[in-house]
């Protein structure tokens, strides 16, 4: 299991438990969140609050979750990433494609 959820107001808060967000994680991480908007999620706030690394492999696997969900008007928002994770995002250009928040809180009100 990568993700610890938890649903609060038809809001599922998914928070990513393992530091490294790589290879080793990714698949069950892509299965966990297409999972999640199979089950009938309207917003998923991912939290990278634990999370000190990420690779390419598991860009890939958040790319696959957001594909997954928009057809089904399923909103993916990113909320407590740390300076590397979220320099690495805006460099690639993630940042214009995934609603990034510095916190929960905040991705509540941009939800209203």
């Amino acid at each position: 299991m990568v993700l610890q959820v938890k649903e609060t107001d038809n809001v599922t808060q998914a928070t990513i438990l393992p530091q490294e967000a790589s290879l080793a994680n990714a698949e069950m991480f892509k299965e966990e969140m297409i999972t999640l908007v199979a089950n009938g999620a309207k917003l998923i706030v991912v939290s990278f609050e634990n999370v000190n690394y990420i690779d390419s492999s598991f860009l890939g696997s958040l790319v696959v979750a957001l594909k997954y969900a928009m057809p089904r008007n399923v909103d993916i928002y990113l909320v407590s990433l740390k300076p590397d994770v979220k320099n690495l995002l805006t460099l690639i250009r993630m940042d214009k494609v995934f609603k990034i928040f510095n916190d929960f809180g905040e991705a509540m009100e941009a939800s209203k």
